[in-house]
């Protein structure tokens, strides 16, 4: 289809082709080209904003400390969107070595769709996963607006971590050995589970449904745990949560971040004995649908061992799933022995089934 121009707001400047955006993140390049435009990175920023870096870091005079800023919104699920929107960004804090301490949330109900009682819901998950995280809610904005469909929560967290103890994305290293925690995809499973209920009702039991949608909580999505028992057992590199775009994306977004290649293996990779017969109807691919609670870690191979087992002792399934290779090696994977690249997803694979 042929595209289309749009008049332009700016009196005089010349016309824009209409190419419309596909739902999910801006595409790299789009945000890549954005940011060199208009990212200018101010007094006290030791991290800006960049593809695949999970937070701003900034020096705000806090003795011995970085202060760790996030945002990210929750526009997938109504049910449990407070408990999401917390542990989401208390992931992105938590990759960098830091801790979450303070959030605030932007609360965006529906019109005609909103009553006290979402409300309620919304604050009372909102509370509960704060307390459980030893977070404190501290502010943001409640409205009601027309044109949306479900309630949308944009979160806003805030954290420390001390200056010797940062890591970013951009920090793995030819030669790191790869760890995967917990498996993929949890959060899609518990997403699609609440969704689309009816739907896999048709095929399976009622204990199965319900049991993925409680993967919010069980095994989870939070890897604030997950990072703080890494960091702990030896030396990381880098943390990386895969979330929108699935593993695929979290290992582009590392490789890109880090100017390095990475090479996984598929046969190591564990998805949840849960995800097979529910990604095949939806016809998903594993590799490509949002996954928070799992933890990417690249780590010296040395130090990887301990890291597993540390992780396997805090109860959280871990294991090796590749290593960091050089840049000029892409971001390949290998299916029963041969290598290929890395499948790219324009989208999040879990858009298909909205």
């Amino acid at each position: 289809m042929r595209a289309t121009a749009l008049p332009s707001l700016s009196p005089g400047a010349p016309l824009m082709p209409y190419n419309p955006i596909p739902t999910g993140k801006l595409p790299p390049q789009t945000l890549k080209r954005l940011l060199a435009m208009h990212a200018r990175p101010g007094r006290g920023v030791v991290v800006g904003p960049g593809i695949g870096l999970d937070a701003a870091v900034l020096d705000a005079g806090l003795p011995g400390e970085y202060l760790v800023a996030k945002t990210d919104p929750i526009t997938f699920v109504s049910a449990d969107i407070g408990a999401y929107a917390v542990n989401v960004n208390a992931n992105d804090i938590a990759c960098m070595g830091g801790t979450p301490m303070w959030f605030m949330a932007a609360v965006i109900l529906p019109e005609g769709g909103s009553d006290e009682g979402t409300v309620e819901e919304i604050f009372g998950g909102l509370s509960a996963a704060c307390g459980s995280l030893g977070i404190s809610l501290v502010g943001g904005h409640t409205e009601v607006t027309h044109g949306l469909d479900r309630p949308i929560v944009v979160g806003h967290m805030l954290g420390t971590v001390k200056k010797d103890r940062l890591v970013t994305t951009a920090g793995a290293k030819p030669g790191d050995a790869i760890i995967l925690t917990k498996g993929i995809p949890i959060e899609a499973l518990s997403i699609i589970a609440r969704e689309k209920r009816e739907e896999l009702l048709r095929h399976f039991g009622l204990e199965h449904v319900e049991r993925c949608a409680n993967f919010v909580a069980d095994p989870g999505i939070s890897v604030v745990k997950d990072a703080a028992v890494a960091v702990a057992a030896g030396e990381v590199h880098c943390m990386h949560d895969p979330t929108e775009g699935g593993l695929s994306s979290g290992l582009y977004e590392i490789a890109d971040a880090a100017g390095v290649g990475i090479e996984v293996d598929a046969s190591a990779i564990r998805v949840l004995p849960e995800a097979f017969d529910i990604l095949r109807i939806m016809r998903l691919d594993p590799l490509g649908v949002i996954a928070s609670g799992a933890l990417v870690v690249t780590a010296p191979p040395e130090d990887a061992g301990a890291i597993v087992h540390a992780l396997a002792d805090a109860g959280i399934y871990a294991g090796v799933i590749g290593r960091v290779t050089e840049k000029a090696g892409g971001v390949r994977i290998l299916r029963h022995g041969a290598s290929e690249p890395m499948p790219v997803f324009a989208r999040d694979e879990i858009t298909k089934v909205f």
